[in-house]
């Protein structure tokens, strides 16, 4: 075995991210092409940049509706459906004892989209029902992440019912969208950094995960997402229906 090279400081990071077995044969002894290691940094490197990811993907729809006080295209049945989703996958993956590189974005991800839900619900005259909302979602979390609560069968039942949830999720604002022929405040910026996300977590459940529900959750997820990020390119230079009536009576004047 070679002996290692690579500083400390540097050298346990790497140890932390991909193991002990994986730093050896890729780093120490600079097997690069070893395929089952090269597989499982591929893996860790690509969950940790999706965990980072998740920190900020949702903050550039946040900053536009704070900054247009608008929630116009935004639908809330989408952001409430997606916040359960996301509460639901923190709990199941956690309890599972998997990797948070395999789930960590919901973490960030869910508090974002939390924020988003009240304020969809603040910018439409609708504050109160926003602070129960809020307090339903704290209880349902506390409940998820309980035991003697929701039991095994039960968390995995649960976590059955986000395939079909992050499907719901998206259906809302898909229509929204084909509704209006316009995205409004919805961002570019998340919706194909959710494509992108969903697409490489596919590839980590693929390599990190032995489980059936995770994967076809992945794979159902990048489906959607993909809807909606051809919705966004199709309708990138759409006029908001108001503009859009006027230049109709226009035309027809």
């Amino acid at each position: 075995m070679t002996s290692p090279w690579l500083p400390d400081v540097l050298r346990s990071p790497i140890v932390m991210l991909i193991g002990e077995s994986c730093t050896e044969t890729l780093i120490d002894n600079f097997n690069l092409l070893e395929p089952v290691c090269l597989r499982h940094a591929m893996s860790k490197g690509l969950g940790l940049g999706i965990v980072l990811g998740g920190c900020i993907v949702k903050l550039p729809q946040l900053f536009k509706i704070l900054n247009a006080k608008s929630v116009a295209g935004i639908s809330l049945a989408s952001y409430v459906l997606e916040v359960f989703a996301n509460i639901i996958t923190i709990a199941y993956n956690y309890r599972k004892g998997y990797p948070f590189t395999t789930y960590g974005e919901a973490v960030f991800i869910g508090m974002q989209n939390y924020v988003i839900t009240l304020l969809i619900l603040l910018f439409t005259g609708r504050a109160n029902v926003g602070l129960a909302t809020g307090a339903l979602l704290l209880v349902f979390t506390y409940s998820m992440f309980n035991s003697d609560i929701v039991g095994g069968a039960l968390m995995s039942a649960f976590y059955g019912m986000t395939i079909p949830l992050v499907i719901f999720s998206r259906i809302p604002q898909i229509y929204e969208i084909h509704k209006n022929k316009y995205t409004g405040q919805l961002s570019a910026f998340a919706v194909f950094n959710y494509l992108l996300g969903t697409a490489a977590r596919l590839f980590t459940t693929l390599v990190e995960i032995d489980d059936s529900l995770v994967l076809l959750g992945a794979v159902l997820s990048l489906a959607a997402n993909g809807v909606l990020a051809a919705q966004m390119v199709y309708y990138w230079n759409a006029p908001e229906p108001k503009d859009k009536q006027r230049l109709e009576s226009k035309k027809k004047n």
